[in-house]
């Protein structure tokens, strides 16, 4: 059911500003603000036209608040598809709480969070994998998560899932066709078409699905684990790439014993940089604690740099080296070689050689004294690999869809399966439209008001 309630909100981010935006949707809600809005030639707006700007004051009974600016829109022609007022006031904290006050006293109620977006999906105006794309571009923090959710707002996302569909569904179609007639013994498919249409249907799946890795990086950063021993620079060289004092550092050694995370943009790349306790033996309970983390963070990142001391002795990297090469296996490794300020050339040259069993990239820097960091942030963008994203490409960047994804493949896998085997035609009609119903989970054509709760709470209000 489609709420009538009028709601508003403040649209733009809380605190004093310049500006200042409230935002109504529902109808009644430019009557409503004609209640407190007085233009200079006396014209209601609700004689106004659609899609226009009007300047007036807002009063609360004979105190003129601020001088605003309001945009009217008519339905279906807004942003929710209802009838919506915007008004730009100036970005005091007391008008902005003043007008907010003044359209509760008259009959508005507060937004929930993400309440403007699901109007919009509930009347048509977007479906749920655009309605969440909206999301992701508010916080998209890289040209790339920017260029990816403007092209799933846009419906790029849609329009494919909406092919698939409708292949499903012709797929489904005939062989429900056959049940009709299934005493006559009548074909109306082609065996070997609906084999090669089958995996067709898969490989598209499949392609939408393995994206989600490149997506997800994208979405919210390549994590990037920095490990090694105790007082090798870890700390310092999260500082230095994070710009700002993050991490404590200190002579004393085991200083870091929990995870610190932060995320920098290095040249459009958006990278999560994971802090870790340095590994080495230790009784101390905590700090073994922090290198079971250490461990685990390990796991997750898809890019490792190991920072080696270069004043250790060759046969300590060894061995510690046993405790950590296992650990690193299929990861991206950086092995950066910390303090060559403090190494002649020829010193250096010793270590380039050591632990040839791993394969890594090498680099020897400084982070004290800022020796090579720029080529370290070279390697780390070369390292991830992000693809260049063009307007149309089609990248899955949320888990909920990668999940769906996952299921609709699994579906159109025993589709296939059981042509080949020859299931009856039941069977395959019921693995089709399981397929079909989980891409349609995705935009939002089979939904529950459970999942609609859970993805517009993590909007935010005014949204």
């Amino acid at each position: 059911m489609i709420n009538k309630d009028i709601i508003c909100a403040i649209s733009t981010p809380p605190g004093m500003g310049a500006l200042a935006i409230i935002r109504l949707s529902g109808e009644g809600c430019i009557s409503l603000t004609d209640i407190i809005f007085n233009s200079p030639s006396g014209k209601k707006l609700t004689a106004a036209s659609a899609n226009t700007v009007h300047f007036g004051r807002i009063s609360d009974k004979d105190e003129v608040l601020d001088e605003v600016l309001v945009n009217v829109f008519h339905a279906p022609h807004s942003f929710t598809g209802e009838e919506s007022v915007e008004i730009s006031c100036h970005g005091s904290v007391y008008i902005q709480q003043k007008l907010l006050e003044l359209f509760l006293t008259n009959g508005a109620r507060l937004a929930q969070a993400g309440e403007f977006t699901q109007r919009a999906f509930k009347n048509g105006k977007l479906d749920l994998s655009q309605a969440e794309a909206v999301a992701d571009l508010i916080s998209s923090e890289s040209k790339a998560s920017h260029r990816v959710a403007m092209n799933q707002m846009r419906g790029g996302f849609a329009r494919k899932l909406a092919e698939l569909r409708d292949k499903l569904l012709q797929f489904a179609s005939l062989i429900e066709l056959e049940l009709d007639f299934s005493e006559e013994d009548v074909e109306f498919a082609n065996r070997d078409h609906l084999f090669d249409l089958t995996l067709n249907i898969e490989r598209e799946i499949e392609n939408l699905a393995d994206s989600f890795r490149v997506g997800n990086a994208i979405k919210s950063g390549i994590p990037v684990a920095i490990i090694g021993e105790t007082n090798v620079g870890k700390s310092t060289l999260l500082n230095l790439l994070l710009n700002e004092e993050k991490a404590i550092v200190s002579d004393i050694h085991g200083t870091t014993r929990d995870v610190i995370e932060d995320i920098v943009n290095i040249k459009g790349v958006t990278f999560r940089f994971i802090d870790t306790a340095g590994i080495r033996q230790t009784t101390d309970i905590i700090e073994t604690l922090g290198i079971e983390r250490t461990y685990q963070k390990i796991e997750q990142a898809s890019i490792v740099i190991w920072m080696i001391d270069l004043t250790t002795s060759i046969s300590k990297i060894e061995s510690l080296a046993s405790l950590i090469t296992p650990k690193l296996h299929e990861k991206n490794v950086i092995i950066l070689f910390n303090k060559a300020d403090l190494l002649t050339d020829d010193q250096q040259a010793q270590f380039e050689s050591i632990l040839p069993e791993l394969v890594a990239k090498r680099l020897f820097i400084s982070a004290k004294q800022h020796i090579n960091t720029s080529k370290l942030q070279e390697l780390l963008v070369s390292t991830a690999a992000i693809p260049s994203i063009g307007e149309d490409d089609v990248i899955v960047t949320n888990m909920r869809h990668y999940e769906a994804l996952k299921k609709a493949l699994e579906a159109i896998l025993r589709v296939k399966d059981g042509l080949e085997i020859d299931i009856t035609h039941d069977f395959l009609a019921q693995d089709i439209r399981e397929c079909m119903f989980y891409l349609g989970e995705i935009t939002g054509q089979i939904s529950t008001d459970e999942i609609l709760g859970n993805i517009f709470s993590k909007f935010c209000i005014g949204k």
